[in-house]
């Protein structure tokens, strides 16, 4: 079984905001499992869950209710509960230091700055956990035609701002993008998967150990 959290925040105020694209992901990769015992999602401590089956793999798709700083709660109980260890983790999340549209998938590494991923990373006691990565910086030009993610000034209020008309259409791909390469991970594993997706991605996804 893998647990496959998608971090965000609680409340209807966040739905469209980008540091929810955590919650996006998950609803759509949910919206995706064709199955006659499909189940729906339920409350289950601080948490929304749903279990399901995906590329014939079980696994527990996972929204934290903590808010965001306090995702790592969330994680822990689940691990807990299900009796799996952080190999069996999957983390989804917005990341300002990659440009809209961009994922990387990733396994380990520090929290660039993103507090629901040093939640997790306290909690669980490791950085050692698959994380996919889900770009939500602006890229500006610089000389040598070279572009660099600009600085966004206040940050929380930026992520904490709501996804804008003109990126609505990357965020849509990026997420449907999400949705192909969380089966692919179950059903290859992470370096069989980085091989076949890397071919054939307009995407830029990398894994970093």
């Amino acid at each position: 079984m893998k647990l496959i959290v998608g971090l965000g925040n609680p409340g209807s105020k966040y739905v469209n905001t980008w540091h929810n694209l955590g919650f996006m992901a998950l609803d759509a990769v949910f919206e995706k499992i064709e199955s006659d015992e499909k189940k729906d999602w339920e409350k289950v401590g601080k948490t929304e869950i749903v279990e399901a089956r995906i590329a014939g793999q079980r696994v527990v798709l996972a929204k934290p209710l903590t808010y965001m700083n306090l995702s790592g709660n969330a994680v822990s109980f689940l691990l807990g509960k299900y009796k799996l260890s952080v190999d069996d983790l999957i983390v989804v999340h917005d990341d300002i230091d990659l440009p809209v549209g961009t994922i990387r998938v990733r396994f380990g590494g520090g929290a660039g700055g993103h507090k629901g991923v040093q939640s997790v990373i306290d909690r669980v006691e490791t950085e050692k956990f698959l994380r996919i990565r889900l770009g939500i910086g602006r890229l500006v030009k610089v000389q040598n035609s070279k572009f660099k993610i600009q600085n966004l000034g206040n940050v929380e209020n930026y992520v904490l701002g709501e996804v804008g008309p003109d990126e609505r259409e990357k965020v849509e791909a990026m997420i449907g993008e999400v949705v192909k390469i969380v089966p692919l991970i179950l059903k290859h594993g992470l370096e069989e998967y980085m091989g076949k997706y890397n071919k054939s991605s307009k995407f830029k996804v990398q894994s970093s150990k």
